[in-house]
């Protein structure tokens, strides 16, 4: 198989599913009605709510939701073969991951921007909210703290990457000040910002910065995870417009640039994709490829964590109602795009099937490493570019990708840290709630030692809980839709087979670690587990009900109009 004829079909199928899939959903499905005002301009407060340009906000949802996952799943997943990958991420964009995503988008922006762990409380109940909040906590403790220790070892691994990683900050808040503050044009703003970022990927090829082995005492991969933990929470707590909200567009273009060179280097390069289409050969220790290959491609074809970002932050963005298709689907269409890039960096970036199999000799042995050198080989000979700029430009890439969604999950988890404190009876500030963020990321992190391996101990878990968001997400969506008595068909399809596939992963992965006398992740496995099955009983007890349910969008909003009045003054949804 030529990667050219696999890049090419499975380009057109993403974006065949954006140009017709998405239209119908944002028209028949969704019913998305640009005359109903959005958060942003109802409780616009200049820090979280702000009614942003499409295009703006597209790329800061984007670079949130795309981190280091749709690299590294497939990256992995490529070890049963490039086929069912392929598959899974083509589909998964189109049917599940596009539908799920904006989905999540209309229900936060029809109940006042709340998140999805709030709407599992009105929509499933209480019970099923505080579960679901069980959920949502573990998994951005998994986010932040994995993609601070994978960040933290791509900055230690190729030190040419440092400036441009570090450098973008400038950039990014330069970019906020001239849109906001000076009022400068998008395009303007948007071609200074892409050279910017470019030519620090050119300068930091040039001038590496490597760390001495300790720094202050710390291992260099731990100073990189406390300062990286550090600049989150600050970020976390800075208003959107001023440093998040333009770092993420500005990295959005930069990275889907970067992408562009990848494709465009197959192209020209076309070369041969070496490794099997189902490897029937798998090396000794490779789970079995069902359920696996659908937790483990997660984001890339369908991710709950995108549901919280969409949720947590970018419907409190949103301008109007018809931006959701273009900032929702769209963001799911280039994250599937990085995902089966991926899978043609790491299938086509060798010259051999020997050199393929040296590198997976098990099964995790893929991942970033296999992504930045597969994909630099493949620019190397497609744009002739020098094997170090180019193993540069993907590193950059992977590194942007993960620090944008880090930045997003702290925001995310003070946002939780509030809601479970509302639970308890307790009203965290800002501040407060950030402190208890960053420092549970950074315990967990350093929690097995000084080097920070802590931060991938509850990685395994990982696929499985997100793909358990993925399926509650959309059994809130289903309920919503037939509250409003429009079919339920694709939100109920995608949740099912979900649904099932997590469930049976979770009962793989128990046997797994107790096997392996794992007895941390076999506990909160069976939490996780039952936690999910909770809350999928829950939530089709809820389904049943929304059948008799006489109501649709006027009633809803007439519910959500007594609720607010009922709300006691400076409730999270609106604070801060």
């Amino acid at each position: 198989m030529n990667s050219l004829v696999l890049a090419l079909i499975g380009v057109g199928m993403i974006l065949a599913g954006y140009f017709l899939y998405s239209k119908y959903l944002a028209n028949r499905i969704y019913a998305l009605d640009d005359a109903r005002p959005t958060p942003a301009h109802q409780f616009e407060d200049g820090v979280d709510y702000v009614p942003t340009n499409k295009y703006v906000l597209w790329g800061h949802h984007f670079t949130s939701v795309a981190g280091a996952a749709p690299i590294v799943g497939p990256a992995v997943a490529v070890i049963w073969g490039w086929l069912p990958a392929f598959l899974w991420v083509t589909l998964g964009t189109v049917f599940f991951a596009g539908m799920h995503d904006l989905g999540a988008l209309w229900a936060s922006v029809r109940n006042r921007g709340q998140s999805i762990g709030a709407l599992s409380g009105r929509y499933i109940g209480a019970r099923g909210r505080n579960l679901f909040l069980v959920v949502i906590f573990l998994l951005l403790l998994m986010v932040n703290a994995a993609f601070a220790v994978v960040i933290a070892n791509l900055l230690i691994a190729t030190p040419t990457a440092v400036i441009p990683t570090w450098g973008a900050l400038i950039v990014a808040f330069l970019v906020g000040q001239a849109i906001y503050r000076y009022k400068w044009s998008l395009p303007l703003v948007s071609v200074v910002g892409v050279v910017a970022l470019y030519a620090l990927i050119v300068i930091g090829d040039n001038v590496p910065l490597a760390l001495p082995e300790t720094v202050m005492g710390l291992p260099a991969n731990a100073f990189w995870i406390i300062v990286l933990f550090v600049y989150a929470g600050i970020a976390s707590m800075l208003p959107v417009w001023m440093l998040l909200q333009p770092r993420d567009y500005i990295n959005g273009l930069q990275l889907f640039i970067a992408l562009g060179i990848l494709y465009g280097s197959v192209l020209i390069a076309r070369p041969q994709v070496v490794a099997p289409a189902y490897n029937e050969n798998v090396p000794e220790g490779t789970p079995g490829i069902l359920p696996l290959l659908f937790v483990t491609i997660a984001c890339g074809a369908i991710s709950g964590f995108h549901g919280m970002v969409s949720s947590g932050t970018s419907s409190k963005q949103l301008a109007k109602e018809s931006d959701a298709r273009f900032v929702g689907y769209f963001g799911a269409v280039g994250e599937g795009l990085l995902a089966l890039g991926a899978i043609i960096a790491t299938t086509a970036g060798f010259r051999t099937l020997a050199d393929w199999e040296n590198v997976y000799q098990a099964f995790n042995d893929g991942g970033v490493s296999a992504f930045v050198n597969g994909g630099g080989a493949i620019i190397e000979a497609g744009l002739g570019l020098p094997q170090s700029l180019s193993a540069t430009i993907m590193a950059t890439t992977a590194i942007l990708f993960a620090a944008t969604t880090m930045d997003t999950g702290v925001r995310l988890q003070r946002f939780v840290v509030q809601e479970i404190g509302d639970i308890a009876g307790v009203t965290l500030r800002k501040n407060l709630a950030t402190v208890i963020a960053v420092g549970v990321g950074l315990a967990l992190t350093f929690g097995a030692g000084a080097d920070g391996s802590g931060g991938m101990l509850i990685w395994p878990l990982f696929g499985t809980t997100n793909q358990l968001m993925a399926a509650l997400t959309l059994a809130i969506i289903a309920i919503m839709l037939l509250r409003r008595g429009r079919t339920p068909l694709p939100a109920l399809i995608p949740l099912v087979f979900v649904g099932v596939m997590t469930i049976y992963a979770l009962f793989v992965q128990l046997g797994t670690f107790y096997r392996e006398g794992n007895w941390l992740l076999l506990v909160m496995d069976v939490v996780i587990l039952i936690a999910a099955l909770w809350v999928i009983v829950e939530a089709f007890a809820a389904m049943r009900s929304a059948r008799s349910y006489d109501g649709d969008d006027d009633a809803e909003l007439a519910e959500l109009a007594t609720e607010a009045s009922a709300e006691r003054a400076g409730d999270h949804t609106v604070r801060d």
